[in-house]
């Protein structure tokens, strides 16, 4: 009778251990972090096709998204899609694209900055898209944003389809985590005008 409850009281152990580690997923997943794969190479060579991170999806209830956070957000043509992409233009700047270049306007630069971008290889440059034209100023809508991919030649982003609503983006990515050789938080960038 001892052994047979020393079995139960051990599968009784047994099932109330991955309750509680199935209930901390659920918890992590929902609301913290959710691992993405990136898919394709519109992030080239900052993320590469097929690479893992790990998705902040806490941080932008507290602040909001800022110029360079790499970004996971709903597609906005399939919603059943993720994106990953880098936001270039914040709610209520004017974007433009121009000669190459992405240009900000804002209340600091009214007439207008070229957008420095240390993330992107050497000699990339920006083109026109269907809806971002070139030299027309984009006006950025309170909560939407402006977003590119690092491989501007093979991207479909903003120059696309148009801004991102705040409500479409899970999060910002935090963490690469495969390839393991790879492994690394994700730097933000400090961009300075």
């Amino acid at each position: 009778m001892n052994i047979l409850k020393s079995v139960g009281s051990f599968f009784i152990d047994i099932i109330e251990t991955i309750v509680i580690a199935l209930a901390i997923f659920v918890v992590v997943y929902l609301f913290l972090l959710q691992p993405h794969q990136v898919r394709g190479h519109s992030m080239d060579s900052s993320f590469s096709d097929g690479e893992y991170i790990l998705t902040d999806k806490i941080s932008y209830r507290f602040g909001k998204p800022e110029r360079g956070d790499v970004v996971v957000f709903k597609a906005p043509k399939n919603q059943d899609y993720d994106y990953i992409k880098r936001i270039i233009g914040l709610p209520e700047e004017r974007v433009k694209v121009s000669k190459g270049s992405v240009y900000i306007y804002n209340d600091k630069n009214p007439s207008g900055v070229k957008l420095e971008e240390p993330y992107l290889d050497k000699g990339t440059i920006t083109v026109e898209g269907a809806w971002a034209k070139e030299d027309k100023e984009i006006t950025v809508k309170p909560d939407q944003y402006f977003v590119l991919g690092d491989n501007r030649s093979h991207s479909s982003d903003s120059r696309e389809w148009g801004l991102v609503p705040k409500e479409n983006i899970i999060g910002r990515a935090w963490l690469r985590y495969w390839p393991i050789n790879e492994m690394a938080f994700i730097p933000q960038v400090d961009f300075r005008f």
